[in-house]
This record gives C-alpha cells, sequence and structure tokens, in this order.
C-alpha cells in the first residue's frame, strides 16, 4: 500500500482526479457528501469523527484505482448498517449496484445467533457469497479491514488477538487469493505484532540489527546482475526487495529453524519489458551464480490461481550467500501487487471490468465458493469447509490434456476425480499418476500428470473413501451419494414391503395408499411426507406391521362388520368371491413377453440380467428370444439390431428362481482381505459359485466372483456390505 496512511477527503477526491474524468469523480464525491451526512455525530474508539473511517477506505481503494462504483461503496460502505439510509434510498440516490455492493460488505447485526462464533460464522458466509456475485465486495471489505488493523490500538488487548486472529485466518488468505499481495502483507505483519508481539518485536530487532551488511550485499549482488543484462542489451529495473516480518516468522515455525537460518531474507526483484527477456535474464544469473537445486519456480510457464506469475530462483550469491531473485514483466508486476484489483482498475475514463464468466477463468474457486455453500449443514460447518478447501496451500497438477488443476495440498487422486466432475469421482476405479497406475488414496505432487479411470458399471464410491480424501468437496459428495442412494433404496424396499403386508391382509395397494390415507399416517409417526415414511420402513425404523394396520384400520372394521352381518343372515353360505386371475404369457426365467407364447427364452450369458434390471429382448435366428441388460454392449452390435429388438419386462408376482451376477471387487492387497469378502458375500447368499483373482504390481487385488441372487435390490444390498470393507476401492458388476 501506499506510505500514506491518513487521507483528508479532499486528498481522496484528488487521488480520483488522477485517473478519473470529471462526472466519475463529481459521482464519488457525491457518495462522501451523503455519507459524512450520515454519520455525522458519530465517533470511533479513537475518538475521531466516525467519517474519517470511511474516507481511509474509499482512499485505499483509490490507491488501488478502483472504479468509480466501487470507490464510492468505500464511503458508503457503513451507511445502511449504522445510520438510517436503508438499501432503497442508496438504490435511488445512486444506483442498485452500489446498494448492492454496500448490502454485500454489511453485516448481519440485526439477527440474533445462538453464539458469537455462529454470528461471525455467518458474516462470513455472508460476505464470500455476496463477494461470489460481485468480487467488488471483498476489495471493499479487505479494504475496510486494512484500516481497521492499521487502528486497531484503540482496542481492548482480547479484542485486538480476536480481530488479528480473525485477519489470518479470513481476510489475509483471501487478499492472498485474489492476488493483491501488497493487502495481504501488511495484514499479516500486523496481525503477528498484535498475536505474538514478543516474536514480532525481536524479529523487527534482528532485521534492523544487520541492516546495513544486507543492503551492502544487495548492492553489490544489484551491480553484478547489471553487468550481466547489460550484456544481453535488456532493460530491466533492478531492486532490492524486503522480507516480510510475517513470513521470516511463518518459515521459522514450519521450518524450526532460528532467524540466522533463514537464507532467503536477502532478495532482488527485476521487472523487464517481456516474457523473453524474463528468460534471458534468468540465463544470465545461473551463469554469473551457481543456482541452489529445488529453488527454481516458473510460475510464467505455470501460473497460481491468483493470476501471479514470476521467475523464482536461489543461487549462491556473492561470497557464496544465499541469495533469492525474482523476475517479472511490468504487466506481471501489476498484477502480483493489484491481483484481481488491476482487472477493476479505471484507465483512460472506463473502467475495464471483466464480466463473471471470465473472472471465473482465472479465479475457478469462486464457483467452488457457491459449491460448499450448497454442501454445507451450517455457516460454522461452511467457513470450515472454506479454510480447508480454499485457504490451504496449494498443489498444481495436470489432467491427460495439459489443463492444469489446483487443489489443496494432501488432496489424493479421488480429490482430483471429484474436482473434475462429481460423476467422474463416484465412477471411479483407479488412477494413472505420470502413466503408472495409483492407489486411490496417492497424494498429488506438484507437477503430477493425473488420469482417472472409471467405469460405467461402477456402483459407486465406497465408505472407505472417505478415508482417502482430503477436501471437504470430496468428503460431501460421497455422503451426498449414500444419503441420496440409501434413501432411493429404502424408499424403494420400504413400500415394496408395505404393499406386500397390505396384499396379505387382503387389500388392494392401491385402495389403501391414497394419498388422503397416507397423509394421517405421515402425521402419525411424524414424518415430513411419504419418502420419509417408506423410507423408516426400509431402515427397519418403524415396523410394517404397525403401518400397515394402521393404514387398514377403517377398511378392516367395516370388513369385520360385513363379515359378521353376512354370518348372521347366511350362516352356512360362503359369500365371498374371488376375483379370476388375469391370464399372463410368462416365460422361463420369469420374463414377460406380451402378446406372445411358445418361444424359447433364454436370460443372456454375456451381461447375465437379474430382475430389478432394465431389459430388452433379442430375437435371434433359431434361438428364440435372448434377453439382455438394456446396457449391455453385445444388445447393439449387429447392424439389423433396431429390427430384432422388442419389449420385454420381469413378471410383477417375482419368483424363487436364482439369477447369476459378476462382480470384480478391486482394492488394496493385504492380509485377510479375500477372506473378509468371502464371508461378508456368504453371510447375504449361499450360493458363491465362482471366485478368482490376482494382484497387480501396485499392490491392488482384483477379485471376481460370482454369485446367485433373486433381484437386483439382493446384488445392491450386497455390494453394499462388501464397499464398507475396509481398504475395498471399488465394486462393479462385469460382462462377460
Amino acid at each position: 500500500m501506499s506510505q500514506k496512511k491518513d487521507y483528508t477527503p479532499q486528498e481522496v477526491i484528488a487521488l480520483c482526479l488522477t485517473y478519473m474524468n470529471s462526472e466519475h469523480v463529481a459521482f464519488v464525491k457525491q457518495a462522501y457528501d451523503l455519507a459524512e451526512e450520515a454519520h455525522r455525530g458519530q465517533i470511533r474508539k479513537s475518538g475521531e469523527a466516525y467519517i474519517m473511517h470511511p474516507v481511509q477506505v474509499a482512499g485505499i481503494l483509490a490507491d488501488l484505482k478502483m472504479d468509480p462504483v466501487t470507490v464510492a461503496t468505500g464511503f458508503l460502505h457503513d451507511v445502511i448498517e449504522d445510520t438510517d439510509y436503508t438499501y432503497t434510498d442508496i438504490a435511488e440516490i445512486f444506483t442498485p449496484e452500489v446498494a448492492d455492493l454496500v448490502d454485500g460488505v454489511t453485516k448481519l447485526g440485526k439477527i440474533k445467533f445462538k453464539s458469537k462464533q455462529e454470528h461471525q460464522a455467518e458474516n462470513h458466509r455472508k460476505m464470500l457469497l455476496a463477494m461470489a456475485q460481485d468480487v467488488r465486495v471483498i476489495l471493499v471489505k479487505l479494504a475496510d479491514r486494512v484500516h481497521n488493523m492499521r487502528t486497531l490500538k484503540h482496542h481492548r488487548p482480547e479484542k485486538q488477538r480476536d480481530i488479528a486472529k480473525e485477519t489470518l485466518e479470513i481476510y489475509a488468505p483471501l487478499a492472498d487469493r485474489l492476488g493483491i499481495s501488497r493487502i495481504k502483507w501488511e495484514l499479516e505483519d500486523i496481525s503477528l505484532r498484535y498475536m505474538n508481539p514478543q516474536q514480532y518485536y525481536r524479529i523487527v530487532h534482528l532485521m534492523n540489527s544487520r541492516r546495513e551488511d544486507r543492503e551492502r550485499y544487495i548492492d553489490d549482488a544489484k551491480k553484478a546482475i547489471v553487468e550481466s543484462v547489460d550484456e544481453l542489451d535488456i532493460k530491466a529495473n533492478i531492486t532490492g526487495r524486503p522480507k516480510h516480518i510475517y513470513s521470516i516468522y511463518k518459515k521459522m515455525k514450519q521450518q524450526k529453524k532460528q532467524f540466522n537460518e533463514i537464507y532467503d531474507l536477502l532478495a532482488i526483484r527485476i521487472i523487464v519489458d517481456s516474457i523473453k527477456d524474463c528468460y534471458g535474464v534468468l540465463g544470465a544469473i545461473h551463469t554469473r551464480w551457481k543456482p541452489m537445486p529445488g529453488r527454481f519456480k516458473d510460475y510464467i510457464a505455470m501460473p497460481k490461481a491468483n493470476m501471479y506469475q514470476s521467475l523464482h530462483t536461489t543461487v549462491l550469491g556473492p561470497n557464496a550467500t544465499p541469495l533469492e531473485v525474482q523476475i517479472r514483466t511490468y504487466q506481471m508486476h501489476e498484477i502480483a501487487e493489484y491481483g484481481v484489483a488491476a482487472h477493476w482498475a479505471y484507465k483512460e475514463g472506463i473502467t475495464e471490468k471483466i464480466d463473471k464468466d471470465d473472472l471465473s477463468e482465472h479465479i475457478s474457486w469462486f464457483r467452488d465458493i457457491l459449491e460448499l455453500q450448497n454442501e454445507s449443514s451450517d455457516a460454522s460447518d461452511f467457513m470450515d469447509s472454506i479454510k480447508q478447501d480454499i485457504f490451504k496451500d496449494k498443489v498444481y497438477v495436470f489432467s491427460p490434456k495439459g489443463d492444469v488443476m489446483e487443489l489443496p495440498s494432501g488432496s489424493s487422486t479421488l480429490d482430483f476425480a471429484f474436482h473434475v466432475h462429481t460423476e467422474v469421482g463416484n465412477k471411479s476405479m483407479g488412477a494413472k499418476v505420470n502413466g503408472k497406475i495409483v492407489p486411490l488414496n496417492y497424494k498429488l505432487k506438484n507437477g503430477d500428470i493425473v488420469e482417472m479411470l472409471t467405469s460405467s458399471n461402477s456402483f459407486g464410491p465406497s465408505r472407505d473413501w472417505l478415508n482417502y480424501v482430503n477436501t471437504s468437496k470430496a468428503k460431501n459428495k460421497i455422503k451426498r451419494f449414500f444419503k441420496t442412494q440409501e434413501k432411493e433404496q429404502n424408499v424403494e424396499r420400504g413400500k415394496e414391503i408395505l404393499e406386500k403386508q397390505i396384499t396379505e391382509m387382503g387389500f388392494s395397494p392401491k385402495q389403501i395408499l391414497k394419498k388422503e390415507n397416507i397423509s394421517k399416517v405421515t402425521d402419525r409417526f411424524n414424518y415430513q411426507n411419504t419418502e420419509d415414511l417408506y423410507a423408516s420402513i426400509g431402515y427397519g425404523e418403524v415396523k410394517v406391521v404397525t403401518v400397515a394396520n394402521k393404514l387398514t384400520e377403517k377398511e378392516r372394521k367395516l370388513k369385520e362388520e360385513k363379515e359378521l352381518q353376512l354370518d348372521q343372515n347366511h350362516p352356512i353360505e360362503m359369500k365371498q368371491k374371488k376375483e379370476p386371475e388375469k391370464m399372463k404369457i410368462k416365460h422361463e426365467g420369469g420374463v414377460v413377453i406380451q402378446g406372445a407364447d411358445n418361444l424359447l427364452v433364454r436370460l443372456s450369458k454375456c451381461c447375465n440380467p437379474v430382475p430389478g434390471d432394465d431389459i430388452v429382448g433379442y430375437i435371434t435366428r433359431g434361438r428364440g428370444v435372448s434377453i439382455h441388460r438394456m446396457d449391455c454392449p453385445n444388445v447393439h452390435a449387429s447392424e439389423d439390431a433396431e429390427n430384432r429388438l422388442i419389449e420385454v419386462e420381469w413378471e410383477s408376482s417375482g419368483n424363487d428362481k436364482s439369477y447369476n451376477a459378476e462382480l470384480q471387487v478391486q482394492g488394496y492387497d493385504r492380509s485377510g482381505l479375500l477372506n473378509e469378502i468371502l464371508q461378508v458375500i456368504n453371510s447375504q447368499t449361499n450360493q458363491l459359485s465362482n471366485v478368482n483373482g490376482k494382484i497387480d504390481n501396485n499392490k491392488m487385488a482384483i477379485i471376481k466372483v460370482t454369485i446367485g441372487i433373486q433381484n437386483l435390490s439382493e446384488l445392491e444390498r450386497i455390494v453394499d456390505k462388501v464397499k464398507s470393507i475396509p481398504d475395498v476401492y471399488s465394486v462393479k458388476r462385469i460382462t462377460s
């Protein structure tokens, strides 16, 4: 930021005049006039007039050369919260755009929360969601926080620490993700001063004690670099770069080093005209001094997610002392200092705004904020996910097509899969990293090329996957899969059980399960809707007999009265008449073909359909009709397939026939894995007919089993049990 700390209103307007036209300056001046009138008489904790705070916020934004709407919002950002002016007032006096920005910055002060932590989390949630709609919300909020941190001395010590902690956890990382390094550094240094003053002032003292030596060293290095660059006829701006206090503290803490062991306190920044010159200067420096292994980073070829670009190298400089060098163009330097704010910078009388879609290309994590909001149960859960997925250190990997993907450090191949798309994650069977097959819990490293192996026949995630993923995004998607899958299965199972029970009681499910009748039962058992009732029956949470008795209470009473009357009038004659059974054309295997009889019907061995599968009949030459699963690739292979396919269905009443299904189980090879899989299968069915398996070079066990089942529901139940076994990565149904 500018060295100027306290702006007067006139200085802010003068600063705007340096890059805005007169019409826009008048617009900003109008915002100041309203703010001054609205806040008149209000005093800050420092004792100064409250209006001085909005003036400083607007000044910081003007220093960033923000557009007129954003600077005006800086003046007005507390008006809705702290004065009698409303959103409607601001929208009418200025524009709805200004009102939206002010509202996005406004806290939720009028809402009651259970705790201070919940209130704070909800404020952060609202701010981040508003930012996802318009990034300028957070730019105003960051400017607001910068000035609040500069005046933090007026608060009591406990409050100082709370605000500093919040700044380090939320606002400094936000500034970093937005690429605004000048704000990030200031927020981090001031936060450290209040959170750990002893370490802060110790580092300041140690830096000052040897400042002259360091400056002399930097001067010597600069002279040597100038000589090398002049030989290449490259124009370069070479400056010494001071290391920020918090970054030194963080490195000492993380690497458990003393101050004198931090060798990159000495740094030089070189700014040139073109990318070609960047690499030319890099070659000259590496020719003069030996580069230190593992200390070169090319952020030009692979920019950071916040658009940062530079070449970083550390060399053994004069006197074999480590020297860090950054090389970038002037445009890269502007992005490094201002980040996303550079895209809103006002130049030559127009606002160079980029639209939301274009912005998303540079800051894809905006999309993740909205996704995490949808997946989170409350504001605290949302903020925990943000800190984990958005603010954590990053790892950069490549897709097979060469696209750069950014993930939190510690992410696995499964995190990568769910980052690409939910269905890629759900259908994952394995992964290749740099051409080699790796486990799904493989931790990704910078530069890895990741390819996910998927199968359309996969039954989806295993519960063990929750131990393999690191991001909240992936965890939420896996949990949602099980929640959705289990509810759907149990709703279907519960409805089936209830209909069967009602039929056994001698009633028609269609007549009993009418909307008005079932609503009384859901109310009686405190369920939100019919699906919840069915699901609870499927879970075994409520006994089906209890529900069926309640549903048929009225009909059973009427039936008993009718039977009693019949017995009294005609004690001998039987009055009950059975409905004639409808004729059904059934075939071998429990398959029904409408309007056809005496056909040879067989279940195809290639895909082994079972009741519950979507099926289709295929008329063969001389062998009758073969029944295939709808997704079987063989059924569509022949040229005249369309003329040979006929509609078929499973008989609705069910049967006791056993059907074969072949499963492939993949997991990490360990002692007892096969035994556990077989025990689980045998506990669910006594028809295990075939088992074979192998171990690949990556210690992955691939086990194939053939089992006998009665329907798809039974198969899915067995699959769920197998997937719950530790170290089982995937279970899928396979075709021959």
